[in-house]
């Protein structure tokens, strides 16, 4: 159940309440495509830099180890020592990433495995099932993302497909959870509104799938080499067809800058790799801008990577004990990196939501948008 606490503008201040615990929003879910934070992060470190939500990708687990294997240690909370939830997207991602190695068809799609090329096939229903072995707090319906870039007749028939398997994902979770075995029989959905950049495709779309009264809704489909000027044009005509009283997860996004601009517009839910991709490329986010530590610059730069950050990295290293760490590729280096940035995202929510509460949210995105503008150059 979603709770609208305040709004401030189009921003909403939420809290969802779940199976493993109430998310507040909006949130920045923490993404584990594997059971585990690229960078060496343990379950004890999300718990440390503020962790609402943990991110795993269901194709991959289905990969390896296999969710049959995940289900038999008693699914992914118990399997990665994690208690709060859970979000296993659908595989639906992998339909474009991996366009080289999958064919799309009505019944579902057919793909070669990225690992070791074995046929896999998946469909509406055998998402549902894999994301209930694994057991999550929330399942994404199966849908396939087309190319931002894809004509519009194309795009038109993928949504009407996607529509239809959203039905199947429906039926089938409905299914899964009246099951005696099902380890989470609370186990939530939500729906994922695709449509390209053509604003009536997305629009009717996030209309048909409201009636279906889901337990929260996605826009996908962004982020995916459209312009920043498009995203957000696609969120301005989309947001206000969505149900306000659910949540709206925006997939795959973003930067900070893209996080503020969405929150504007009424987004509550988002995951991205950045801040763990970049921290182990030595890049770092903060208040002033995103930093590189490889640079010779701070070379013997004694201060912490931000004045008054209280990550484990801040807290205790220096500028030029990370660059070195970094530079003789030590995995700890990287490891700071990632923690650093983590927090860094889990905190801007956090002044995000006091910032929505207090009915400041306009004065605080201007601020900090002005101060990390360097750094969003840098990007």
């Amino acid at each position: 159940m979603y709770e609208l606490l305040k709004k401030d503008g189009r921003a909403k201040r939420g809290r969802f309440h779940t199976v493993h615990g109430a998310i507040e929003t909006p949130v920045f879910m923490n993404v584990g495509t594997a059971a585990a934070i690229k960078g060496a992060v343990s379950t004890d470190d999300l718990r440390q830099i503020k962790t609402q939500v943990e991110l795993s990708n269901t194709y991959h687990l289905h990969v390896r180890p296999g969710d049959g294997i995940i289900k038999k240690l008693g699914g992914l909370h118990r399997f990665m020592n994690w208690d709060k939830p859970i979000l296993t997207d659908s595989g639906g991602f992998q339909v474009f990433s991996l366009a080289s190695l999958r064919k799309i068809k009505e019944e579902g799609v057919h793909f070669n495995s990225h690992i070791d090329g074995r046929k896999i096939f998946m469909g509406p229903e055998e998402s549902m099932q894999i994301q209930s072995n694994l057991a999550s707090t929330i399942a994404m319906a199966f849908d396939e993302c087309p190319s931002s870039v894809a004509d519009r007749k194309y795009i038109a028939n993928s949504v009407e497909r996607t529509t239809r398997w959203l039905k199947r994902c429906k039926d089938e979770m409905s299914r899964l959870n009246s099951l005696p075995d099902t380890i989470n029989p609370k186990q939530m959905l939500f729906g994922i509104n695709q449509g390209g950049i053509y604003e009536d495709i997305r629009i009717e779309h996030a209309q048909q799938i409201t009636e279906l009264d889901l337990d929260g809704y996605a826009v996908g489909g962004l982020a995916v080499g459209e312009s920043h000027e498009d995203m957000y044009r696609i969120l301005d005509a989309v947001v206000p067809h969505l149900p306000e009283k659910k949540p709206t997860y925006m997939m795959g996004v973003g930067t900070p800058a893209n996080i503020l601009e969405a929150v504007d517009r009424g987004v509550d839910f988002f995951d991205c790799v950045y801040p763990t991709r970049n921290g182990r490329h030595g890049h770092v986010y903060t208040n002033h801008g995103k930093l590189n530590l490889f640079n010779a610059k701070y070379e013997l730069d004694e201060r912490p990577i931000e004045e008054g950050c209280g990550c484990p990295a801040c807290r205790s290293y220096s500028r030029a004990y990370i660059r070195h760490l970094l530079k003789a590729k030590e995995m700890l280096g990287m490891r700071l990196c990632v923690l650093h940035n983590l927090y860094f995202y889990n905190t801007m929510m956090e002044e995000i939501r006091g910032a929505i509460e207090a009915g400041e949210y306009q004065a605080y995105k201007k601020e900090k948008l002005a101060g990390m503008m360097p750094g969003q150059r840098e990007a």
